[in-house]
């Protein structure tokens, strides 16, 4: 494997070697940490310098060094006069001069390497001390390599480091670890997380390459056996020290240290010495996060809590307010009354903070302790945890704790709050696709709530009804039922239920023919003016999913663009991936195919447990992937099917009904196709015009005569199915162009049938590599007679010569143009992250490690200038 970021060490030992070459002799001093790749470079040297004649040796890691044992193992391959002498019974001055005449002698290059000189005993250096002033005029290049990190244990070596440093022949030349960028690059296909692999191994290759091989959740143990080898050089008590340092984390303050171990400052000194410790001034750290576990590895399991044990006594003696760490501790040394109450305090904190999984993580901590506190106090631990699961996506966990919470408000007999999990429950079951079981909670909660009297906890509950009522299609039941809520939400000054209610009305007005914006903008002032983090990140997700409905894609990319921003801000993903999960689907229509595969990948493996969130993105992966007659494509359409029927709403089983039955349609099964499309036409009686009238587009393309839909189908459909329907599909297609739905548009001239209309709709799917739809369209252009029928690509549309997508090659020219990440978020109407993404996604196919080198190939790689 070709080593990364060395070019320029490379380059220069190739200029020394190329001076030395010439009667200029150097000595080169290599420094790096352990495992930063100093032999490898010299391998990789000596391959290109493989006419010269090259002599190793190395200084041995011992307690007691063999004197000079690395010019012994030299002056063996060295040979002529050096071989007769008895090194054990020379003379010093004999020895060095008879070393300095055979490297003086004539003939090819000497490349003379002594590694690991921090291990080595006062006679080799002052030999390199000696061969320092002599080699000047002598064809000889000298290597020596030393790990940096230990030359606080080595006094010697520093001095004669600095006495080597002073020498006209003396070049230095240090290595540093690997940046993210070429850590990314080994971790390519490895399946491992390239940020966290940079973070635990510090960029150390050693490292990096040992966890490609072991993975991150384990160390590695050529890793292990090495720490713990410098290790045991350090004496017994200063490896307690180092334990204790490791269980106390990445940051170690000394005076916890001295607490904790106790710690002398001689001792803290040899760890630092020995490499073990770096300090920055005001902390000690280890200086790769794998080191530091590999040493609590090796701590023996029972000696762990005593060592928790007084670093958590002397962070509360010292008055600490950093609950997640107190808590860790706590946990770690077993003292359950301790960790139950700095995890409820670290989980509160988490929330002010924004950071909802941090908070769940603490609650859930919090109740592995709590088990013998009274009903009440432990159900309000499993509300508090379910609140924040619901914020993370991770549904599964917060209904189970909704129903842990139930049954024990049940046992306290606390009425208000048995209605209000029941309310709670109804959501995360909807949330998990479980229809028919969240509206029997949600009426369920209401019965109880009823009889105590009107409360916000009722408000919120008939809201959550009304809900159930419009995922059916019942909008009037819904409104009726959304009324009562917003009065009962007014009189107690409930404003989360204010901003719900809203959302309710503008989804059902929007579906009624009503005017839904307003709603929608007043809600989000209420959220946002209350600090209603959750609630502003739900209205975001409808603005943005309701103008995606209408075709409104402008307006959906800033609310995306909004709402996305929000919902990172507050750590809010189960709105976030909403946001996401719409956007495909915005992506799709618009032909932005590659990023929708993208952006839909990327969901699915960020989402926790939530099918309702996967749903859309399955969706649209099958779409696209039955257009390309792609693997994997039915598979998600079935998933998203699935899914969407539990949900029993029109809005989302009808456009994954649609999905199966173009996949039936692309491979020619019409029988099948049909029957999806009747499925989705008895479904969508209520759905939106726009939703209606694809309907019955496609029930019209899979075989349905005209009347055999039924009228309220059709009537007040959108206008480019209206069009297209009553056969102006000339004007339908040019109206999907006008909205950037050229897919759509492919479509509604292939409906139209006439060879320029067909010829132009298969350059649209050439164009976005739809190969399925491509030879629907050839087979029609065959039956009706069309000669030169295109088989392939034209050359004007094949693909990028480096793989790059329309969006990718755009931010090539940006990434030119030297512009930034932010503006070229504003200038292609992204986000920053997304832009991120681009360009790592431009340079990972580039092959290149920085925007600069990507501006240098863009003109011979991509044609650009």
């Amino acid at each position: 494997m070709a080593l990364l970021e060395r070019e320029g060490p490379l380059a220069a030992l190739a200029e020394y070697a190329g001076q030395a070459r010439k009667g200029d002799g150097r000595l080169v001093l290599v420094a790096g940490e352990a495992g930063v790749g100093k032999s490898a470079l010299l391998d990789e040297l000596a391959v290109g310098l493989d006419g010269e004649r090259w002599c190793w040796g190395a200084c041995d890691g011992l307690f007691t060094p063999r004197p000079l044992g690395a010019f012994l193992d030299i002056a063996g391959q060295l040979g002529g006069a050096l071989g007769g002498i008895d090194w054990a019974r020379a003379g010093r001055d004999e020895l060095f001069d008879a070393l300095r005449a055979e490297l003086a002698r004539p003939g090819l290059l000497r490349v003379i390497v002594v590694e690991d000189v921090h291990w080595a005993d006062e006679a080799t250096l002052d030999l390199l001390r000696f061969l320092a002033r002599r080699i000047s005029s002598l064809r000889v290049l000298i290597i020596a390599t030393y790990r940096d990190d230990e030359l606080a244990a080595s006094f010697a070596l520093r001095v004669a480091l600095g006495d080597l440093a002073v020498q006209r022949c003396t070049r230095r030349i240090d290595l540093s670890p690997l940046s993210e960028g070429a850590v990314t690059r080994l971790a390519a296909g490895s399946g491992l997380d390239a940020a966290k692999l940079h973070m635990a191994t510090g960029g150390n290759p050693f490292f990096v390459m040992a966890t490609l091989q072991s993975g991150l959740d384990r160390i590695p143990r050529s890793v292990q056996d090495a720490v713990l080898a410098r290790a045991a050089r350090a004496g017994p008590r200063a490896q307690d020290v180092l334990g204790a340092a490791a269980l106390i984390g990445a940051s170690v303050e000394p005076w916890l240290l001295e607490r904790a171990a106790p710690a002398t400052p001689e001792l803290v000194d040899e760890l630092v010495g020995h490499g073990l410790l770096a300090s920055d001034g005001r902390a000690l750290r280890f200086r790769h996060e794998i080191a530091r576990r590999a040493v609590e590895d090796a701590i023996p399991a029972h000696r762990r809590p005593a060592i928790h044990a007084l670093i958590l006594g002397a962070l509360r003696e010292a008055g600490c307010a950093d609950h997640a760490r107190l808590a860790f501790h706590a946990e770690a040394a077993g003292d359950g009354s301790a960790a139950v109450e700095h995890a409820t305090r670290a989980g509160h904190d988490a929330i002010g903070l924004g950071s909802h999984r941090e908070a769940a993580a603490q609650f859930e901590r919090a109740l592995r302790f709590a088990a013998g506190e009274p009903p009440a106090a432990l159900a309000a631990r499993h509300d508090a945890m379910a609140g924040e699961l619901r914020l993370i996506d991770s549904w599964d966990a917060a209904a189970e704790a909704y129903q842990q919470a139930l049954t024990l408000w049940r046992v306290a007999g606390d009425r208000l709050r048995e209605g209000d999990a029941l309310r709670n429950l109804s959501v995360a079951l909807w949330r998990l696709c479980r229809s028919e079981e969240s509206m029997l909670a949600a009426v369920q909660a209401v019965a109880v709530l009823e009889p105590l009297g009107p409360s916000a906890e009722l408000a919120r509950a008939y809201a959550n009804v009304a809900s159930g009522h419009a995922g059916h299609a019942e909008f009037e039941r819904a409104l009726a039922m959304a009324a009562r809520a917003a009065d009962l939400a007014v009189r107690a000054e409930a404003f989360d239920v204010q901003v719900y209610v809203l959302n309710l009305q503008a989804w059902s007005t929007a579906f009624t023919g009503g005017d839904w914006p307003g709603m929608l903008h007043r809600a989000l002032d209420i959220a946002l003016g209350h600090g209603l983090a959750e609630q502003a990140g739900h209205t975001y997700v409808n603005l943005h999913e309701l103008n995606c409905a209408i075709r409104r894609y402008a307006d959906s990319e800033r609310y995306y663009l909004a709402g996305v921003a929000h919902c990172e801000e507050h750590d809010i993903g189960v709105y976030l991936c909403c946001l996401h999960g719409v956007r495909t689907t915005a992506l799709e229509r618009l032909g932005r195919w590659d990023e929708a595969v993208a952006l839909s990948e990327f969901v699915l493996r960020r989402v926790v447990s939530s099918p309702v969130n996967r749903m859309i993105p399955q969706g649209t992966l099958g779409r696209i992937s039955a257009r390309r007659a792609g693997p994997g494509g039915w598979q998600h359409l079935e998933q998203a099917m699935t899914a969407a029927a539990g949900t029993d709403d029109p809005q989302y089983a009808v456009p994954m009904r649609l999905g199966r039955a173009e996949a039936r349609w692309l491979s020619g099964d019409l029988t099948a196709a049909r029957q999806e499309a009747e499925l989705a036409a008895q479904a969508a009686a209520e759905a939106d015009p726009w939703l209606r009238g694809e309907v019955a587009t496609w029930a019209r393309r899979a075989g349905c005569a005209p009347g055999e839909l039924p009228p309220q189908l059709t009537a007040g459909i959108a206008e480019p199915y209206q069009r297209q329907l009553s056969g102006d599909w000339q004007a339908a297609a040019e109206t999907f162009r006008e909205l950037g739905c050229h897919y759509d548009a492919a479509l509604a001239l292939l409906d139209g049938g006439t060879e320029p209309a067909l010829r132009m709709a298969l350059e649209t799917c050439t164009e976005l590599g739809a190969t399925a739809t491509a030879r629907v369209i050839r087979r029609a252009m065959r039956q009706s007679g069309i000669r030169s029928v295109p088989v392939g690509r034209r050359a004007a549309t094949r693909a990028d010569p480096a793989g790059l997508t329309r969006r990718e090659r755009e931010t090539l020219d940006l990434i030119c143009a030297g512009h930034t990440n932010d503006e070229i978020a504003g200038k292609l109407f992204i986000s920053v992250k997304t832009a991120g993404h681009h360009v790592s996604a431009v340079l990972r196919k580039l092959g290149v490690a920085s925007r600069q080198e990507a501006a240098v190939l863009a003109r011979d790689v991509t044609g650009r200038s």
